[in-house]
């Protein structure tokens, strides 16, 4: 659940994780990801965009799917690496950026965002978009969770609304689905969860 962007802002994320400032590192995975798996909504390869410390692919790895992960933070690739040392389990993790996600030569028949898609502005979301698409199969699926705007406030991330979720992957995807969820965070940082979305969406072409 890193940001992505280049430069200075790599840094920054490196900064995040080094100084344990991430209110989404839970030391486990979100519930929202456990109950996809359960529903059996995952088929391998799975990509994690954005995997952070690397819970969500481990989650995935345990439950039997081949699995990569990619985060621009180094720190938090070392983490997920050595957590999957721990738990023998083969879950790959790569150091990358999401915005080129053609690098990893590969197309994955599931990717999985985890609050990645919502820091990108209007500019960089086209970009993403793309990013994804080169490595989806056709006829792919693309499970996104990102901040909603039902969120109070306008602290942390940058709301997202249904209609910009659509509006986003209006060209080569379909929309199946948008549903509301919950993305947790660390007690030390907030009581409760944050509303977020849950999307399923098909790559069409």
């Amino acid at each position: 659940m890193t940001g992505y962007k280049r430069g200075s802002a790599e840094s920054s994320w490196e900064g995040v994780y080094a100084e344990d400032l991430a209110p989404w590192d839970l030391g486990r995975p979100q519930q929202a990801w456990v109950r996809v798996v359960d529903a059996g909504q995952i088929t391998s390869p799975v990509l994690d965009s954005g995997c952070g410390t690397g819970e969500h692919a481990l989650l995935l790895s345990e439950s039997g799917f081949e699995v990569v992960g990619i985060d621009i933070s180094s720190t938090a690739i070392d983490r997920a690496r050595a957590k999957g040392a721990a738990r023998g389990l083969n879950a790959s993790f790569e150091v990358g950026d999401v915005l080129m996600l053609d690098r990893l030569e590969r197309r994955f028949a599931t990717i999985i965002d985890s609050a990645v898609f919502h820091v990108f502005d209007d500019a960089e979301r086209p970009q993403y978009v793309r990013s994804l698409a080169s490595a989806l199969d056709t006829g792919g699926v693309l499970h996104l969770m990102c901040f909603s705007e039902q969120e109070p406030g306008d602290g942390g991330p940058r709301r997202v609304t249904q209609s910009e979720l659509r509006s986003a992957f209006d060209h080569g995807w379909e929309v199946e689905r948008i549903d509301p969820e919950w993305l947790e965070v660390r007690p030390d940082w907030s009581p409760r969860p944050a509303h977020a979305w849950l999307a399923r969406i098909v790559r069409t072409d």
